[in-house]
């Protein structure tokens, strides 16, 4: 990259400069990660030298980000709908720029089912946060509340179920890829949640 390339270089920057700095971290501090001169990295993030690749690369790391994310351009879909699934109450939003991560808006109304064989495992991860009312985790042999602004976050490996308490309940939840698919099978199953 020159500083004739426009608009990305200044933006792949003005992206260090302001990693750097939410950081905490000085010009040496972060040239040093980098391994890189101080004086380089002064003139990279002021436009006065071309960065190269392998300077890139070596900044990327040192800033716990990935190359990809310091050159990424903006995106006119910054906005998105939800995709409704009114059979089992719930609406589903993608996340663009991890395609394995989806959030979930559900409205409970039924407590967690009584009997063992119906909590579910599968692999994954799941992290949810109760919007209103009060939620039941049950977590292997545990059972937690979790109330209005609580959350909660666990591996699904371990047998799950949530349901609400008192009266009905929303959530927001954010599943992995694995975690995800879990769900969707166990809503393909007749007669399960």
């Amino acid at each position: 990259m020159t500083q004739n390339d426009g608009e990305l270089d200044s933006l792949v920057r003005k992206r260090i400069r302001a990693l750097r700095l939410a950081q905490g971290w000085s010009l040496e501090e972060l040239a040093t990660r980098a391994r890189i001169s101080q004086s380089s990295l002064s003139r990279i993030e002021n436009g006065q030298r071309r960065l190269a690749l392998d300077q890139l690369v070596a900044l990327a790391r040192a800033l716990d980000t990935s190359t990809d994310q310091l050159v990424e351009t903006a995106s006119d879909d910054v906005v998105s709908s939800p995709m409704i699934d009114a059979a089992h109450g719930l609406m589903r939003w993608p996340i663009r720029a991890d395609p394995g991560m989806t959030v979930v808006r559900q409205r409970m109304t039924d407590p967690p089912p009584d009997s063992p064989s119906r909590m579910r495992a599968h692999p994954g991860r799941e992290w949810l946060v109760v919007l209103s009312g009060t939620a039941v985790l049950l977590l292997g042999n545990r059972r937690y509340r979790v109330e209005t602004n609580q959350a909660a976050e666990f591996p699904t490996m371990l047998p799950h179920a949530i349901g609400a308490e008192g009266g009905p309940c929303e959530i927001l939840g954010i599943f992995d890829r694995d975690a995800r698919r879990g769900h969707q099978r166990d809503r393909s199953t007749p007669g399960e949640q």
